[in-house]
């Protein structure tokens, strides 16, 4: 048999990561994924819970933010429980095995009162010669 999920999709909050009585690092989250749709048609998401453990827990805690794209390999769970009014509920969600970077840092967005990185921050006069250097010695 075979359990095997591969999905790209954007974080639909950012992701908090928990420890364990034990002391292990765990984190779920939900990503938003497009569903093919026939032409004409809205396009549809289908909102997949994930949880993650270990290293990949605080990987993805730490480099991943609400919008962000990612890609995850892992296994689909089960888990069965009595609700408070009794209910039997199921439960699914995909255990991360493997996450990625499906953009580019430039492709996704700044968080909200984050300044765009550039090259320099300093204006031309800023900048200092460096003595005894010479164009002359430079490799390219």
């Amino acid at each position: 048999m075979f359990n095997l999920v591969v999905l790209t999709g954007r974080l639909t909050a950012d992701p908090e990561l928990k420890t364990t009585p034990s002391g292990v690092s765990v984190t779920t989250f939900s990503i938003a994924v497009s569903r093919r749709y026939k032409a004409g048609e809205e396009t549809q998401a289908d909102f997949i819970n994930i949880v993650a453990w270990r290293q990949t827990a605080e990987f993805i805690t730490k480099y991943f933010n609400k919008g962000s794209m990612i890609g995850i390999e892992g296994s689909i769970q089960t888990r069965r429980y009595t609700d408070k009014e009794g209910k039997s509920r199921t439960i699914f969600e995909v255990i991360a095995n493997n996450v990625q970077f499906v953009e580019s840092k430039r492709d996704s967005a700044p968080a909200a009162g984050e300044v765009p990185a550039s090259f320099s921050n300093a204006s031309a006069n800023e900048f200092t010669e460096v003595p005894g250097e010479s164009d002359e010695d430079l490799p390219f």
